[in-house]
């Protein structure tokens, strides 16, 4: 379920649907569409049509249901590398190309599908489309992850992730030296002004955004770093990182450099550590992935300082 409450800030004479286009840019209009005839879609607390004209003051409430493959999602067979579980939770090592739940272009083969077929109580488990899923790695990125087993666990997980008392650390190789060994990136993020497939600080709806860095190695051309994300937008520490002159070596989409595909074959970052309250126990823990062999390597091909 995605639930969201928005006051229009100006009579612009804006359509219902349009105006939700913008607000939810990664939805299709049609979907939208649909929902606000089903009713999902309340204006002053009242269904209404697509074509509404919307007027200054206007309050609108979404509690749209997510789409979800047809006939089902499928458990799947998968081999699933397991840090911890027990009858709450359970954390596991996400590996690089594992996409986390079905969404655009994807309906098979993600991480729910294979977590259904190890845990099918999940199914009951928060959102019908992406059962017991709280956070998630995009497709390109290893590590770290917690899911919830119960619903009980899972409204304690959202919570912590809300109220920010959950603590994730990433491992990123930069490109670029950077002059401070510890820093602090305060770069608003949204949809890109122009290509809204992508996360900018070039944003007319720009939402806070903040990411901690500390450097744990130098090369002659690259940095590594440990990366504490203390909001958790979409691409943050990609976008954050390539708006600073330093981006992800790897990264086709915000790297800006081709030449790095053969240098780098895949996006080096990768979900560390992360620690959290235990649901039920309230025991602090914390589980740490290490880097994957492919990012090893990188490292050791890396020129050292001189």
């Amino acid at each position: 379920m995605i639930e969201k409450k928005f006051r229009v800030e100006s009579a612009d004479d804006l359509r219902l649907d349009l105006f939700l286009k913008n607000k939810l840019p990664g939805m299709s209009r049609a979907r939208i569409q649909k929902a606000i005839r089903e009713g999902q879609v309340l204006v002053n607390g009242r269904t209404t049509r697509p074509g509404q004209r919307l007027k200054e003051g206007d309050w609108i409430e979404l509690a749209l249901t997510e789409s979800v493959p047809e006939g089902g999602l499928q458990p799947e067979p998968m081999d699933l590398k397991i840090i911890y579980e027990d009858d709450q939770i359970v954390v596991l090592d996400k590996p690089p190309g594992l996409v986390v739940h079905p969404g655009a272009g994807v309906r098979q083969g993600t991480l729910v599908q294979g977590l259904l077929y190890r845990y099918p109580e999940i199914a009951a488990v928060g959102s019908a489309a992406r059962p017991g899923i709280v956070h998630r790695l995009d497709k390109d990125t290893s590590g770290v992850m917690v899911v919830a087993l119960t619903p009980g666990a899972y409204q304690s997980l959202r919570q912590q992730f809300e109220e920010r008392t959950i603590h994730k650390t990433y491992l990123g190789l930069a490109l670029g030296r950077f002059k401070q060994k510890k820093g602090m990136i305060d770069l608003p993020l949204g949809r890109h002004v122009h290509h809204r497939e992508k996360i900018s600080v070039r944003t007319r709806k720009p939402r806070v955004a903040i990411t901690h860095y500390e450097v744990l190695k130098e090369f002659r051309e690259t940095t590594l770093l440990a990366l504490k994300p203390i909001t958790g937008r979409t691409h943050q520490l990609r976008v954050h990182l390539s708006a600073t002159g330093h981006p992800l070596a790897g990264d086709a989409r915000y790297g800006g450099q081709s030449r790095q595909k053969t240098r780098y074959p895949r996006l080096f970052l990768h979900a560390w550590k992360l620690s959290l309250q235990h649901p039920v126990s309230r025991l602090e823990m914390e589980f740490e992935s290490s880097l994957p062999p492919e990012l090893e390597k990188i490292l050791e091909a890396e020129k050292p300082l001189k």
